[in-house]
Formats: structure tokens, sequence, C-alpha cells
């Protein structure tokens, strides 16, 4: 009884994050019915099942599918924590050793590629991570085995090569970063870069 549980639990807490994320959401069943963002994450969760149970094909075959229906491709091989939200997905790319902690969100075209290294075999992590709370802006790129920390915010269109510490914001191409208090205290006063 705990499986049916915990699989209604997962989903009322992946529609009221997409509310709370989502100020122009009107109804849970509007979400349930007509997100693709949601959806993609239900289908990764399915296929990541089937991942690590050793149901690669089906797993992969599964993503595929997943991809056609909602215009978000999702590596079952990902790992991705609770309460992620994809915010008009459609075209984004997560990598296959891609690392996503708790309460993380994306914003269309954003894409968690690999840089492949020379002499590194499979297996080899080559997708970012980021952990807890961050947001990534439309059409951003984050590539390599980096980490962007904590709290931080990745503007949109930026292209992220190294890691950001926590609580940065990060901008521009190639990507620079500043701690998002300063970004934030600038951004009151009416300075800019």
């Amino acid at each position: 009884m705990d499986g049916p549980v915990k699989l209604v639990s997962r989903v009322r807490e992946d529609i009221a994050t997409a509310r709370a994320h989502d100020p122009a959401s009107r109804s849970a069943l509007e979400i349930f019915v007509a997100y693709s963002g949601v959806h993609a994450v239900w289908g990764h969760r399915v296929a990541h099942a089937l991942w690590r149970r050793g149901f690669r094909l089906v797993a992969r075959v599964l993503s595929q599918l997943n991809r056609f229906l909602t215009g978000i491709e999702i590596h079952p091989g990902a790992t991705i924590g609770r309460r992620f939200f994809i915010d008009h997905g459609m075209g984004v790319v997560i990598g296959e050793t891609a690392v996503l902690g708790d309460d993380v969100m994306l914003y269309h075209g954003v894409t968690l590629g690999g840089k492949a290294r020379r002499g590194a075999g499979r297996g080899t992590k080559r997708h970012p991570t980021l952990e807890d709370g961050v947001t990534v802006g439309a059409g951003a790129k984050i590539l390599g085995d980096i980490t962007i920390g904590t709290g931080s915010t990745v503007g949109a269109n930026a292209v992220v090569t190294h890691d950001a510490p926590p609580h940065s914001l990060v901008v521009g191409v190639p990507a620079q970063f500043r701690p998002l208090a300063d970004a934030t205290a600038d951004a009151a006063r009416g300075v800019h870069d």
C-alpha cells in the first residue's frame, strides 16, 4: 500500500510545485492535463526506475516517447530530486550523468550537456550537477562535469563551463558569477554592469 500512496503524494507535490512557480496556472486539473514539464518529469521517473533496474533499452525508448510527446529530453540515467519544475519546457535537454537537487527550476531551451574528456570511459560523469534551489533561465547552456551551487540563479542564454559557488548569479557568454546578494542589491539601486 505504501507504493500507491507515495505515488499520489508525489503527484500532488508536483502539482503544488507547478502552482507555486507559475502564477498563470488556474487549477490543479489544468496542470495535471496540460503541463508538458510536469508530464516530462513523470515520464522520467518511470524511465529512470527502469534504467536503474537494468532495463536500459526500454528506458531509452520510453524517454524518446516522452521527448516526442513533451518536447523535453531527459536521459533516463539523469538523477533528479524532488519538486523539480520545468516551465514552458520545449527544447530542454538533460544529459545522462546530470544530477539535479531538490527545488530546481528550468525554463525552456535549457541544456544540461556533456563535455567529453579525452580517455574518459563509459560511466564517467560528464554532465553538470545543479544543487538544491537552483534556477536556470531560458536558453542557458550548462556544459560538462561542473557544479552550480545551492540557491544560485543562471541567467537566460548564459553559457556556463565552470563551477559556481552557492548563492551566485551566473550570467554571460562565457558566464561569470558573483554573489547573488550583491547582484540583488545592485539591481535595487539601479546599478547595471
